[in-house]
């Protein structure tokens, strides 16, 4: 087969400039899913910031997604199970996750949606529970003024991981409640 027929050898052409040292823009987008899953506007912005042309990134990004390898709704499906099993995250922090990763809205909320509330509310007892050393249970004891300081840190801490403010409340106060009566 000659070089002007094989469409492989035409689409390597195309896809790195001669002058171009390093790898090919497949062979970068390739490379980056090997890492982890993209979204579709996260893979076009990584290989644009590597410097490949626009239609290089384009043809790419056609051929990704005909080999099901680009996928936002299964991206965000399992970001969202990841992220929350493993490191505690809550909805609200999830969305701007998947946000700031160019997911579409509606994908986010089809992903948020399989979050089990009883799931994070589990979670989120088991991160207050983590914090309740029982160093951190001596020095509350009685005393109001602690329980209050540890009120606010584990609520703060429950809400910067992204969960709400009244179902952190809520489950801190049940933490708290608990040392008091047990």
């Amino acid at each position: 087969m000659n070089e002007a027929s094989d469409p492989e050898q035409t689409r390597r052409r195309r896809d790195s400039d001669p002058d171009r040292k390093g790898p090919s823009a497949w062979d970068s987008a390739l490379r980056l899913l090997g890492v982890r899953a993209r979204s579709r506007t996260e893979m076009r912005e990584r290989l644009m910031r590597k410097g490949f042309e626009a239609d290089v990134v384009d043809e790419v990004m056609a051929r990704l997604e005909r080999h099901n390898l680009l996928d936002d709704e299964e991206f965000a499906s399992e970001w969202v199970r990841s992220r929350h099993l493993n490191s505690g995250k809550g909805r609200l922090a999830l969305r701007h996750e998947l946000r700031t990763k160019g997911v579409d809205e509606s994908i986010i909320s089809e992903a948020l949606a399989d979050i089990d509330p009883d799931d994070e509310r589990t979670i989120a007892s088991g991160l207050v529970a983590r914090k309740l050393t029982p160093s951190v249970v001596d020095r509350i004891g009685d005393d109001r003024a602690e329980r209050d300081k540890a009120m606010r840190r584990l609520v703060g801490m429950l809400v910067r991981r992204g969960y709400s403010q009244s179902l952190a409340f809520e489950v801190v106060g049940e933490a708290l409640s608990a040392l008091r009566s047990g």
